[in-house]
This record gives C-alpha cells, structure tokens and sequence, in this order.
C-alpha cells in the first residue's frame, strides 16, 4: 500500500509547489489561471511525447489528478481516436475520455452552488 503512496504523494506534492512556485516568484504577473492553462497544456503536450504516460504509472493519482493529469487524458484521448477515426477524432477524442470526469465537475459544482450560500 505505502508503495503506492509514497510516489503519489511526492509526484503530486511536487506538481503543486512547482505550480505554487510559479505563482509566488511571478507576481503579480503569473495568476491561478495562468497556472491552470499552463498545467492543463503542458500535460497535454507531455501526453503527446509519451513523456506524462510513465509518471501517471510511477505516481498513479499523483499525476492523474492534478490539472496537468487532465491535459493528459485529453491528449491521450485525441491520440487514440485519431488511430480509430482518423483526423475527425482528433477534435471529439478528448472531450469523450473526459465526458465523466467533466459532468462529474459540472453536477458537483452545481449541487454546491445551489446548497451552499456564498458571501461575495
């Protein structure tokens, strides 16, 4: 169990004090959403070179549930539907190994929005 552990907590430790770093060091020029975009496409592009695949393996959530797990799975699933469905599915690929874990974002961020009252 703890070999499973271990290299999540590190690997996922690591991804938020790089991103935490890049927000600290760069004021105020380099915002959360700086961080996410850059996450989000540097996953993505790690994806693509096969480069992020190994670390999701070594690390298992600790690279699959940051942000730039996410760009990730797009790339991954863009890659495999253009093997099945040619360049069409470069453009839907993505989005459906996504569906889950985005209607599972949308319908959690709505239940919260509507049980919680925000003071803002």
């Amino acid at each position: 169990m703890f070999q499973q552990i271990i290299p999540a907590f590190i690997v996922g430790g690591l991804i938020c004090v790089i991103g935490q770093l890049l927000m600290d060091l760069t004021k105020p020029a380099f915002t959360p959403a700086h961080v996410l975009v850059t996450f989000v496409t540097g996953g993505a592009i790690l994806g693509a070179l096969g480069l992020y695949g190994p670390l999701v393996k070594f690390a298992g959530a600790g690279a699959s549930v940051p942000l730039s797990g996410f760009g990730y799975m797009l790339s991954k699933g863009a890659i495999e539907a253009v093997g099945k469905r040619g360049l069409l599915g470069a453009f839907s690929g993505g989005v459906e190994a996504g569906a889950v874990g985005i209607a599972a974002a949308v319908f959690f961020g709505y239940l919260v929005s509507i049980t919680f009252n925000p003071k803002g």
